[in-house]
């Protein structure tokens, strides 16, 4: 290469240089960050290191261990929780009756504070410094839902014991619309004579069916219940009952042979 080469060379980067922004990266910042860099793939190598070897002790990363906290403490500033249910008219009755069934599960099993607000006829559900569970005072308030609904204290607390326990409701005028003695007629047939048909269809699909009205409460199981549901709307569209009780007949001798 001869020097006039060189010559045009020098300007040629000259030129280049003199073109380029202002506000073009400073090689000392970026020999900074690069230095940061640095330190930090060094820092996360050793922490590598120090899980590689954890692992290698113990088989498996260790978890870290909390202690756990009751309902009470998980609350910002120890505060409590309040629920109030009102009670039907229809049901202040019953409720008096069995309010020694009622208080015997939320206040020994859900730990809760419970009282019945005679003014506002409501029941009325606090957590206290006792309650170690965050979703006792849910798991209250659906059990005490359930029995205003019509269900039997009995069958309601099965709502704190299992998990995948729903209640589902729809009216009768949902499935098909109806008016005086056709609706009368279409909630005589769910029911049956003397209650057999909806006997048959607890049975069988070993669920608890509640008929207030025209309305239609259903607890169990998710699967349990679209079976029942799918047999009181076959009867609401007027299916004869002897071929709903067919069809409950081979759904209790499938549900036998699974379980």
């Amino acid at each position: 290469m001869t020097s006039a080469e060189t010559q045009d060379m020098a300007m040629e980067m000259a030129v280049d240089e003199s073109n380029l922004p202002s506000h073009t990266i400073d090689p000392s910042t970026l020999t900074s960050r690069i230095i940061q860099s640095k330190s930090i793939q060094a820092e996360d190598a050793g922490n590598s290191d120090d899980e590689d070897m954890a692992m290698d002790q113990s088989g498996a990363t260790e978890q870290p261990t909390f202690q756990k906290l009751s309902a009470q403490a998980a609350r910002p500033n120890n505060k409590s929780e309040y629920r109030r249910m009102r009670c039907p008219a229809h049901r202040y009755t019953p409720l008096r009756e069995n309010w020694e069934q009622l208080l015997t599960p939320l206040v020994e099993y859900l730990k809760l504070q419970v009282r019945f607000n005679t003014r506002t006829r409501s029941v009325e559900m606090k957590t206290s410094r006792h309650t170690l569970d965050a979703t006792s005072l849910q798991k209250g308030a659906d059990f005490v839902g359930a029995f205003m609904l019509g269900f039997e204290p009995q069958d309601a607390v099965a709502l704190l014991r299992l998990d995948d326990l729903y209640i589902e409701s729809f009216q009768v005028t949902d499935v098909k619309i109806l008016r005086g003695d056709h609706l009368s007629r279409a909630i005589g047939r769910v029911a049956g004579q003397d209650g057999k048909t909806r006997f048959a269809i607890e049975n069988a699909t070993r669920t608890r069916i509640v008929i207030a009205n025209s309305r239609i409460h259903m607890l169990g199981s998710y699967g349990n219940i679209r079976l029942a549901r799918n047999a009181i709307c076959d009867l609401i569209m007027g299916a004869p009952p002897g071929k709903v009780y067919n069809n409950m007949r081979n759904v209790a001798k499938r549900m036998n042979e699974r379980y």
